[in-house]
């Protein structure tokens, strides 16, 4: 239960065929995907068997947005803690890993002559999915507390990984979720997918290329809770049947079930995430740190600026309102607000602005909009499906757009925010050594401890 997952035969023998046919195109600068003729409709170089770890919410969405307009991937299995219920985003909403597993075989009935389909398997336990040599790659798409021990896991069984953002529950996670990643020579992907909106990207490029001049402000804004928590003396309720509590707290404190501290709610409890900064957060900062160039560090300083809090006793303990600045060694300062549009970044420079995000493409000049980035000029990578964008990876063996690293930071960020919120007072960051500066306190809330037997 501690990560002791071996890296499978199988596992191995299609990565090692997936580097070599990538290593021959690029040898001769020629296709190297083999025809099904040679190999089979099924080959390796054809198609992706996929395990969804997570059939919540946010794993649906997944699936029907992503996963299946693959033609290219198969999802083979699913897993959730929950067999089935209600009570995620909506009233309304029914998953878990049974009504996930037949969304999945529903899809591709739809393309059998007998209109039926029961290839996806539905499991409880997620290393079984680990444990199957015929799965090239995991979606983790479950709380954050689980990231990192499934991250290491799934790299040291061989698998490719997309695992959605924020990428950690901690800074010190992240780092292990890096060393793995690059221990093991697995592709991960994470969950950043305005990394392949091209809007986003043509705002970035419009700030690094200094159309707005020297840039000097970003602001990035994050929702406002959309869920109300159970107030001071809030009571334990029962465990209801078909969900395994235990295996859902997993590396996360022993505490009392609460049908509010789960599902889609869990992101409001510090035990499992960090509120809305590491939920739109994640994308908006990443957002900043794509503009500003920094995707490979992170702020130097970072200060409370008067975040506010659920009242003392309350099952939810993240900031009800999210307000933090931070430095950068260039001078940079970002500032992350709980205010509308509710995700995206404003940049501010010597000469104009570029905001992006949900509210759309705004511009000072006007002008702007209308600016073509030369050739000579800096031009970011470019996807138009994240999704995609993670198979072709897997498939060339390469860094997609949003690799373990670029994720790892754009988290880091969030992280530094909340700690620096959570002391209310300004803390010095060095971004190399991923330490606080003289400063026990701070560094103490770069790691947490995890309930045994999971570990990293």
């Amino acid at each position: 239960m501690n990560g002791n997952s071996s890296k499978s035969s199988g596992s191995a023998t299609r990565r090692d065929f997936l580097r070599t046919a990538a290593a021959a195109s690029a040898a001769f600068g020629a296709p190297w995907l083999v025809p099904s003729s040679v190999l089979g409709a099924n080959a390796p170089s054809n198609r992706i068997t996929l395990g969804l770890i997570g059939a919540g919410n946010q794993g649906s969405c997944d699936l029907r947005r992503g996963w299946f307009r693959q033609d290219d991937v198969q999802v083979v299995a699913v897993c959730d803690v929950n067999t089935a219920s209600h009570g995620y985003v909506t009233p309304k909403q029914y998953l878990g890993r049974k009504p996930v597993q037949k969304m999945v075989n529903e899809h591709y009935a739809k393309n059998t002559p007998s209109g039926r389909y029961k290839g996806c398997d539905a499991y409880e336990d997620f290393r079984k999915i680990l444990d199957r040599p015929d799965i090239d790659a995991v979606a983790i798409v479950t709380p954050d507390h689980w990231h990192g021990v499934m991250t290491v896991m799934a790299a040291k069984a061989g698998k490719d990984i997309y695992c959605q953002k924020p990428l950690s529950l901690t800074i010190r996670q992240g780092r292990e979720m890096i060393k793995a990643v690059r221990k093991y020579d697995c592709i991960l992907q994470t969950g950043s997918q305005f990394r392949s909106d091209g809007t986003i990207r043509f705002a970035c490029e419009l700030v690094r290329n200094g159309r707005i001049g020297q840039l000097k402000k970003i602001t990035t804004f994050v929702a406002k809770n959309n869920k109300v928590s159970p107030g001071p003396g809030w009571k334990p309720m029962p465990v209801p049947e078909g969900f395994d509590y235990e295996t859902w707290l997993g590396p996360a404190p022993k505490v009392p079930y609460h049908k509010d501290r789960c599902l889609y709610r869990f992101r409001f409890n510090l035990d499992y995430s960090g509120g809305q900064v590491t939920n739109f957060g994640a994308h908006s900062n990443d957002i900043a740190q794509l503009g500003n160039g920094t995707d490979g560090t992170g702020p130097v300083e970072i200060e409370d600026l008067g975040a506010e809090w659920p009242p003392k006793g309350s099952l939810f303990n993240t900031a009800t309102k999210v307000h933090f600045r931070a430095r950068y060694a260039n001078g940079v300062e970002l500032t992350c607000v709980t205010k509308e549009p509710w995700m995206g970044a404003l940049f501010e420079g010597t000469e104009g602005s570029v905001q992006c995000g949900w509210g759309g493409l705004k511009t000072n000049p006007t002008s702007l909009k209308d600016s073509k980035i030369g050739a000579d000029e800096i031009h970011l990578p470019v996807s138009s499906d994240h999704y995609r964008n993670f198979v072709d990876a897997v498939k060339a063996q390469k860094e997609p757009i949003s690799p373990v690293e670029i994720g790892h930071r754009s988290a880091s960020v969030c992280h530094l925010g909340n700690i620096a919120m959570r002391l209310a007072r300004k803390v010095k960051w060095d971004p190399n050594a991923e330490r606080f500066v003289d400063d026990d306190e701070a560094n103490g809330m770069v790691s947490r401890p995890m309930r045994a037997p999971w570990q990293l």
